[in-house]
């Protein structure tokens, strides 16, 4: 019987410990063009990076210059060769400040949003 008491909180030690990471949620782990980088010439595109493959169905990303106007990007994919990085084509832009919005899905379902700025020279 004790042998099975040890087995059973084994089994719970082992389940607790692998808990946060079945519980985490994807991150944005890079970008180009970076966080609060300036930037010449303008991109072609944005591309985010993330630990954990994406759904595009429920992913978006927008620009916003420096006067408030939105930028929608002409498109928007995931990269064929990565399914954890999101690609916006941009538009011509303009030189100025822009942030870049961003929601998404994670496959397991989570959604997770989050901003940053760059600057065109």
């Amino acid at each position: 019987m004790k042998f099975k008491n040890f087995i059973v909180a084994a089994a719970a030690a082992v389940a607790t410990i692998a808990a946060p990471a079945v519980l985490a949620h994807a991150k944005l782990e890079g970008s180009s063009p970076q966080a609060n980088s300036v930037v010449s010439p303008a991109p072609a595109q944005v591309r985010l990076q993330f630990n954990e493959p994406l759904e595009l169905p429920f992913s978006k990303v927008r620009l916003v210059d420096e006067k408030g106007a939105i930028v929608e990007p002409s498109k928007i994919a995931v990269d064929p060769a990565d399914a954890k990085a999101l690609i916006a084509s941009t538009p011509g832009l303009h030189s100025g400040a822009y942030r870049v919005q961003w929601t998404t899905v994670t496959r397991d379902g989570h959604k997770v949003k989050g901003e940053f700025s760059f600057r065109v020279k």
